[in-house]
């Protein structure tokens, strides 16, 4: 554990402005570690409390002075990312994403309805072959029933992420639908997140690296969970993307693409963008470009704001 006055200094926090409102925001800021072995990421969401931040704090310091587990793959295949957008914007958003086989559409958007979802997942249909979708919980037993079967009546789905909130509603969808089900929040917010493979709960774990204290971390949970993984990303900026296509890269079995595109979502990162070959990104370390650290970093308040965070967090780490 390095010491706490260390690990400021070697801190750079940064305020990324996003192409379309994503998870209800427009810019997402982060604040990242140039540690000895390499860069972390902390940027977790600023509603989570000490307790539920300090995992993303033990990410990045994993990152920023652990050597992370090897790779035994070098491409991660990614899905295309696609917001709660109208229909008609869907083509825009997927052109971000050259090459990409999956896509994974946003629905159950406050606001919306399910014509709106139905219009939206059709659209990107027409584009991408394979789709998944995420309600991130926002959906009752009986809705994400309803949703499941309107969703599924132009084309099939590869699964539904997180159609409602509780593992016994998630348990009881698997005998009311056919189309598999995949647990995120109910495995990286749970304080216990093999409870929802022990209620058969999920046929697939969207597991990512911030939220769940780390690269090695999260591959010894994918290992006690036993569903097939699929690694996404917490909206993060090109560090955290690096430690999640480590993640993926480090997997023993990967069957499905990775959540790892977002991004593109960013109009500007700390880092060039790499742009996927036949829908997959390299697996490799970043190094955040210096004159992008100076033109993104975020004003002294904002700064001031994630210092006082991390310090907040650092006596929960151990």
């Amino acid at each position: 554990m390095p010491p706490l006055a260390d690990l400021l200094e070697r801190v750079r926090v940064v305020s990324l402005p996003m192409r379309v409102r994503f998870r209800g925001i427009t810019v997402r800021e982060a604040a990242l570690i140039d540690g000895p072995a390499g860069w972390g990421e902390f940027s977790a969401f600023a509603e989570y409390g000490p307790a539920e931040a300090a995992h993303w704090l033990a990410a990045g310091v994993e990152s920023a002075y652990r050597a992370l587990p090897p790779p035994r793959r070098d491409a991660i295949a990614i899905n295309a990312t696609v917001p709660a957008v109208p229909a008609a914007e869907v083509a825009a958003v997927v052109a971000r994403f050259p090459g990409a086989r999956t896509a994974k559409v946003k629905v159950a958007e406050k606001g919306q309805t399910l014509a709106d979802d139905v219009a939206r997942v059709n659209a990107v249909r027409a584009l991408i072959p394979t789709v998944r979708v995420d309600a991130n919980g926002g959906w009752t037993l009986d809705e994400a029933v309803r949703a499941a079967a309107a969703l599924t009546a132009d084309g099939p789905l590869e699964y539904l992420e997180q159609p409602c909130a509780s593992v016994a509603e998630l348990a009881e969808l698997r005998e009311r639908v056919d189309v598999p089900v995949a647990a995120d929040e109910s495995i990286r917010r749970a304080e216990d997140p093999l409870k929802v493979a022990r209620a058969g709960a999920a046929d697939i774990a969207v597991l990512k690296v911030a939220p769940l204290g780390g690269v090695a971390n999260l591959l010894r949970i994918a290992d006690e969970i036993a569903l097939p993984a699929v690694i996404s990303s917490a909206l993060d900026t090109a560090v955290g993307i690096a430690a999640g296509l480590r993640a993926a890269a480090a997997l023993p079995r990967l069957e499905h693409a990775c959540g790892l595109g977002t991004g593109r979502l960013f109009v500007e990162d700390v880092a060039e963008p790499v742009q996927p070959v036949d829908g997959a990104l390299p697996v490799a370390p970043v190094v955040p470009d210096p004159d992008r650290l100076a033109a993104l970093a975020a004003d002294p308040v904002r700064r001031d704001w994630w210092l006082a965070r991390v310090a907040d967090c650092y006596p929960l780490l151990s």
